[in-house]
Formats: structure tokens, C-alpha cells, sequence
């Protein structure tokens, strides 16, 4: 089975956060991970230096290549410093595109 994983520490949310399917919305200093499994994106965040994650609602999104998925994960760190109650997008950014 094919699979990567990313991780950005350090990420300060826009205002509003980044809405999460188990605590609600999140604000603050943020790690974002994503994990790709061939097929589809798993896409959490914790407070940076916790040991829980919570799932970025949206999440799984599918994902069918390992740079579509690198994309996504670096589209949602744009979208948590953004803030605005970030969710993960529906779509997966192009492969080559941002």
C-alpha cells in the first residue's frame, strides 16, 4: 500500500479558526497533518505541542496521487492562517497547479 504524511508546525490560525468534526472550531498556534493512503487525504490538526488530533471536518477527502495530496495539504495550511472556520476543500487542487 502506497501512503505519505505531512506535517506544518508553528501555523497561527486566521480569525476564526479551523473547524474540527471532535472540538469545534480551533484557533491558535496549530500543527496541520495530512496522510495520504493511495486513495484518499486525511487531514488533522492539534494545538501545537498536544498529543491530540482532531480531524479537520471535510476530512477524508479523495485523493489519488501522492502530489495532488502534498497540494492539498499545503492548501489547507493556507486556509488555517486564513482562518474563517476552515474546512478541508472538496476538491483536490490539480496536480502542477495552486
Amino acid at each position: 500500500m502506497t501512503w505519505s504524511s505531512w506535517t506544518t508546525t508553528g501555523v497561527f490560525t486566521g480569525r476564526g479558526g479551523v473547524r474540527t468534526d471532535e472540538a469545534g472550531v480551533l484557533s491558535g498556534d496549530l500543527s496541520v497533518h495530512t496522510t495520504w493512503s493511495g486513495r484518499e487525504a486525511h487531514v488533522t490538526v492539534q494545538y501545537s505541542g498536544a498529543s491530540e488530533w482532531f480531524t479537520v471536518t471535510g476530512s477524508p477527502v479523495h485523493c489519488t496521487s501522492e502530489e495532488g495530496s502534498r497540494l492539498l495539504h499545503q492548501a489547507m495550511v493556507d486556509a488555517v492562517r486564513t482562518g474563517g472556520g476552515a474546512t478541508v476543500p472538496r476538491s483536490v487542487p490539480a496536480t502542477g497547479e495552486r
